[in-house]
């Protein structure tokens, strides 16, 4: 009998003893292809013996030494390896140890740089439904998916205000070009701004490819570049939530380099350290640092394990192993052929209304009636049935539920290591074809 509180109290779970590249091995030997990288986050695979001995070789120098007494100089070295490579005035760092400590805390920088610059009655947020920024409750506020919040509404804030995603697949009119389509997503933020009154908003928060909640749903061209225009035209502090994007997922290092655009809080986790140590990041700009260096001189918040040193070691190792490899090249080539190979067996399935996404970060929405967008009834918990039947056959796969409106819809979401090769690949596309088939021989009125 298990001790643990495990994420479902009816279901039982392998024990995982190893990892092999792209695979993780269960206690009984089964191998399962690790096709969304848990959640996004192992981007090397599970066995790279570079990153294991750098966590290794830090352990036997210094584990843990409290920021409120010391720096250290793994987390030095990877400040300054993000830095030098980051959008445009990103030029500091605050680490964290992971995605929701990194919205967390984001919210928090914006909302003490306003106060220090004198601004202290910016207290509304703008974010966009169907978004996600994490499980605190500050990030959880700031998310606009209601199946995950629904629990926890009466403990969340009331200052965070919704638009609409930028979601061509739903939301793009018939005839409306992309331009057209990310301009009028974009400019609903003006409209939000103007209800509330521009000098009253703090932020706005949004990820550049949504992921849990959307299934990889890249931005419009031209709808970030509109959104920039609008924060700076009011002050408002942008937020870039690159959690589960960031960090070469898209093909780039950062997401948001494709949208040509530099946020004033870009945060960053799963694939900073490819799930070998815990580890987030809040990258800022020079104005939200000078505005509280240059005022009390102290940023009123702390975890105890912020820019942990064996943490900062394991993240430094594997952003190093993702340049020295050029692994980002093989991102966008194995991303495109994914792409292909998704398009080549789904691209007219009945049930498949949209293939989608940049990179190894690829999206498949489902739908009961291609011609309408119409999903499935959620009663029919199609996506379960695909992640059940997926792993029944050693596939890893990330399905979620409520993609179309928050309670209806599903997809399945992609995040394969930066190490695929063709082989993998092929694997992932047969078991996904055939778990999708035997899910929906399980769904009434669906065609498998």
């Amino acid at each position: 009998m298990t001790r643990i509180l495990h994420r479902s109290t009816r279901q039982s779970y392998p024990i995982a003893v190893g990892g092999d590249g792209p695979y993780i091995i269960a206690q009984d030997g089964q191998r399962y292809l690790d096709a969304s990288g848990g959640a996004a986050v192992s981007c090397l695979g599970h066995s790279r013996r570079d990153v294991i001995e750098a966590v290794q070789a830090q352990l036997d120098r210094l584990p843990y030494a409290h920021t409120a007494f010391f720096s250290n100089q793994p987390s030095e070295e990877l400040a300054e390896h993000l830095t030098s490579r980051a959008p445009e005035g990103l030029e500091h760092v605050y680490f964290v140890s992971g995605g929701s400590e990194a919205n967390e805390t984001a919210l928090k920088l914006a909302r003490q740089a306003a106060v220090e610059r004198g601004e202290s009655q910016r207290t509304q947020i703008v974010a966009r439904h169907q978004s996600y920024h994490g499980n605190t409750l500050g990030a959880l506020g700031a998310s606009g998916n209601p199946g995950r919040r629904a629990l926890y509404g009466p403990l969340l804030a009331d200052n965070v205000h919704f638009i609409d995603p930028c979601y061509a697949y739903r939301y793009q009119e018939a005839g409306e070009s992309d331009l057209d389509y990310a301009l009028r997503a974009a400019d609903q933020l003006e409209t939000k701004l103007q209800e509330l009154g521009p000098e009253t908003v703090l932020a706005f928060i949004a990820e550049p490819v949504v992921g849990a909640t959307l299934g990889a749903v890249p931005a419009v061209e031209g709808y970030l570049k509109r959104i920039r225009e609008i924060c700076d035209r009011h002050g408002v502090t942008l937020i870039l939530d690159e959690v589960m994007s960031g960090m070469g997922r898209t093909g780039t290092l950062y997401a948001c380099r494709q949208d040509g655009v530099a946020p004033d809080l870009l945060t960053c986790a799963k694939g900073l350290g490819a799930g070998y140590q815990p580890v987030g990041a809040v990258l800022m700009s020079n104005a939200i640092y000078d505005a509280i260096a240059n005022g009390s001189g102290a940023f009123q918040h702390g975890f105890t394990y912020i820019g942990h040193p064996t943490a900062c070691a394991g993240a430094l190792a594997v952003q190093r192993a993702i340049e020295r490899d050029d692994l980002l090249a093989n991102v966008i080539g194995q991303g495109d052929k994914l792409r292909a190979d998704l398009t080549a067996h789904f691209g007219k399935h009945p049930h498949v209304g949209d293939i989608r996404g940049r990179g190894l970060f690829v999206g498949m929405e489902l739908v009961a009636d291609r011609a309408t967008k119409a999903p499935f009834d959620p009663a029919e918990k199609l996506h379960a049935r695909i992640k059940s039947a997926a792993f029944a056959r050693g596939l890893v796969c990330y399905p979620n539920g409520g993609t179309a409106d928050g309670t209806r819809g599903d997809h399945v979401l992609l995040a394969p290591p930066y190490i695929l090769e063709d082989s993998h690949r092929e694997e992932l596309v047969e078991k996904l074809e055939a778990a999708l088939a035997d899910a929906l021989g399980q769904v009434s009125g669906a065609s498998a």
